[in-house]
């Protein structure tokens, strides 16, 4: 495994780390859930990603006891905050009330003094950027938090964000958490990229297999058991059309013809990019895992002439 500083910090962070989100304490058992963190950590994965309303709260106990036993100061431990976790018109959103109730709730459920990294998991247009950023670094100054960051927000957000910190003399945001894969790029490619060369953000990207589907997976249909399968999870449904169905056969050939599975063409496509710090899996059983954990073998591997392929099979960026 190797890893990567996390933006202009001093951390380093494993360039694969292990999330929880649909996952820990929904779609897989909590022993399940256990082995498969364990086997990440043997492997060198350092950083595993939560937030406090992924499976109601129940991701975070999970991941909690999974975490129990191993050495804190090896871990790097993230959760996010925006989403309502209670009822009421102060239960979600970035307001220091809503802020510094959640982060104590989530550390109670991982079972922890402090988070490495703490994400303000959206934009909170009714709370003002000065208060948000004040918030966090009281809770950096009182040891809860360590690095702080956004997750979905507008450069141009981060940016007015990095400001006031300096305006206040405040500790800013050291990462951004967008979506990044190869169906969605425009935002990390074109909009964050000049932030993290010009700040030294970092990226920690999510759903690098765009919901599974990059797999090769659905390719023939979708099988029974699948996310896609899901009542729960029919969103993702939405985003199997015959275009991208198509690119993606054309994908899994082409990662074929250069000893990859569909997921390793994937996953190493993302992390020849040095702006990113780490790339955010999430996986159901160990052989999926191990794949995984694979892909920055494969990275190397990437020359010109496959990534001029993949451009071409892509396509004109759209989103």
């Amino acid at each position: 495994m190797h890893y990567r500083r996390l933006g202009h910090t001093g951390l380093k962070v494993s360039e694969i780390s292990l999330g929880s989100w649909i996952t820990f304490g929904a779609q897989i058992k909590e022993d399940t859930a256990i082995e498969l963190l364990h086997t990440a950590y043997n492997q060198g994965v350092n950083y595993f990603d939560n937030a406090d309303v992924y499976a109601n709260g129940q991701a975070e106990i999970v991941m909690g006891k999974a975490i129990k036993g191993l050495a804190r100061e090896t871990l790097v431990i993230s959760s996010k905050v925006f989403w309502p976790t209670f009822d009421g018109p102060n239960g979600r959103g970035l307001s220091r009330k809503h802020i510094t109730e959640s982060i104590d709730a989530s550390l109670k459920r991982l079972g922890t003094d402090y988070v490495d990294l703490y994400f303000c998991h959206r934009y909170d247009p009714d709370t003002p950027v000065e208060e948000v950023v004040r918030t966090m670094d009281d809770l950096v100054h009182r040891g809860k938090v360590l690095y702080w960051g956004t997750s979905e927000w507008e450069p141009s957000q981060v940016a007015q964000a990095i400001g006031t910190a300096r305006q206040y003399n405040l500790i800013p945001p050291s990462m951004e958490q967008p979506q990044y894969n190869m169906f969605h790029r425009k935002r990390v490619e074109w909009e964050l990229a000049p932030l993290c060369k010009d700040v030294g953000l970092g990226l920690t990207t999510y759903s690098p297999l765009y919901f599974g589907i990059l797999t090769g997976k659905y390719n023939d249909g979708i099988p029974s058991g699948s996310r896609a399968s899901l009542d729960d999870m029919a969103w993702i449904r939405e985003h199997i059309t015959p275009e991208t169905i198509g690119k993606i056969r054309q994908l899994t050939s082409l990662a074929q013809e250069n000893g990859m599975t569909t997921a390793q063409l994937s996953l190493a496509w993302i992390l020849r990019r040095k702006d990113v710090s780490s790339v955010v899996t999430g996986a159901t059983h160990l052989e999926q895992l191990d794949e995984n954990l694979s892909a920055p073998e494969m990275v190397d591997n990437l020359n010109d002439v496959i990534l001029d392929r993949i451009d071409q099979i892509l396509g004109e960026i759209q989103e």
